[in-house]
C-alpha cells in the first residue's frame, strides 16, 4: 500500500502537469466578452489535481494516511473487482456517447453505478439520473456554449425541446 499510494500520487502529479502544459496552447484565463478561454477548465482543473497530489505525498512523507504505514497489498480481491466493476462502467459510459448523446450516456451510468453498484434506491436514483443530466445540459449547452456529442438523430426531438427552452 505504500508504494502504491505515492507511486499514484507521482503519476497522477505528472499527469496533472502534462494536462496543465497542453491546456497552455489555448487561453487560460477570463476572455472579456466571451467568458472562459478554451484551457481555462483543463488548466485550473489540472493544477488543483496536482495540489491535491502535493498533499497526499506530503501526508505520505509524514505517515499521516493509513496507506503510508501499510505494508499489505495494494488491492485484495475485493479491490479488483471494485476497479473491473467501476472501469467497465466507465468505458460501457465512453462506447455510449455516440449512440445516446453525453448526456443519455450520463444518465445510463447513473443508474449502473447508482442502482447497480452503490444499491441506492429506484427513486433516488431516477431523480439523479433525470435531474444531472439536465442540469448539465444547461450548464454547458447554455451557460458554456459548448456543444456536447448528441448521439444518434433518434436523441434529437431531446434536443430540439430544450434548446427551445435555452434559446
Amino acid at each position: 500500500m505504500r508504494q502504491g499510494e505515492i507511486s499514484l500520487a507521482g503519476l497522477l502529479a505528472l499527469f496533472s502537469l502534462y494536462l496543465m502544459w497542453k491546456s497552455t496552447e489555448l487561453p487560460i484565463g477570463y476572455i472579456s466578452g466571451q467568458g472562459p478561454g478554451g484551457g481555462f477548465w483543463p488548466f485550473w482543473l489540472s493544477l488543483g489535481m496536482l495540489l491535491s497530489c502535493i498533499a497526499i505525498a506530503w501526508n505520505w512523507w509524514r505517515g499521516k494516511s493509513p496507506a503510508s504505514v501499510s505494508d499489505e497489498p495494494l488491492m485484495d480481491g475485493f479491490g479488483w473487482r471494485t476497479v473491473l466493476n467501476v472501469g467497465g462502467g466507465i468505458i460501457g459510459f465512453v462506447g455510449l456517447i455516440s449512440i445516446v448523446s453525453m448526456y443519455g450516456a450520463v444518465a445510463v451510468f447513473l443508474i449502473y453505478y447508482l442502482r447497480f453498484l452503490g444499491r441506492h434506491s429506484w427513486a433516488l436514483t431516477l431523480v439523479m439520473a433525470l435531474f444531472l443530466p439536465i442540469g448539465l445540459f444547461f450548464f454547458f449547452e447554455g451557460a458554456m456554449q459548448i456543444s456536447m456529442p448528441q448521439g444518434l438523430p433518434f436523441t434529437q426531438p431531446f434536443f430540439d425541446v430544450m434548446y427551445d427552452i435555452i434559446y
